[in-house]
């Protein structure tokens, strides 16, 4: 099984994929190609994608049961001991996650004090 999600790409990327893949949803390409089209198509996507984003995930013969590859993300794969893992970009402040403002939420107001 193939999978590949593309994100502001151009339709004529969209429409080559859709020669060999099926288009499930918006950017969203499956199928069951060789190996040899699968790169093949990946490296099309890579070739033309533009300023968009592609992630490939394909089934292999690994302890996950896949594997995937991503085309300018700024989420990376990064292999921890034999598991390929997605590393989040870190924050200036050293943090990978963003970062909450200060105070109460608008939601949690109105049920403490009630709709205005």
């Amino acid at each position: 099984m193939t999978v590949i999600v593309l994100t502001n790409c151009p339709p004529g990327l969209r429409g080559f994929l859709t020669r060999w893949l099926l288009e499930i949803s918006a950017g969203v390409f499956i199928g069951n190609p060789s190996s040899r089209i699968r790169d093949v198509l990946w490296h099309e996507v890579q070739q033309y994608a533009g300023q968009g984003r592609a992630l490939l995930a394909h089934t292999t013969n690994n302890e996950q049961g896949f594997t995937f590859r991503t085309h300018d993300h700024a989420w990376h794969p990064t292999d921890h001991e034999g598991l390929t893992l997605i590393q989040r970009p870190i924050d200036s402040k050293g943090s990978t996650s963003s970062a909450r403002k200060p105070g109460w939420s608008a939601a949690s107001k109105r049920r403490r004090f009630g709709k205005r």
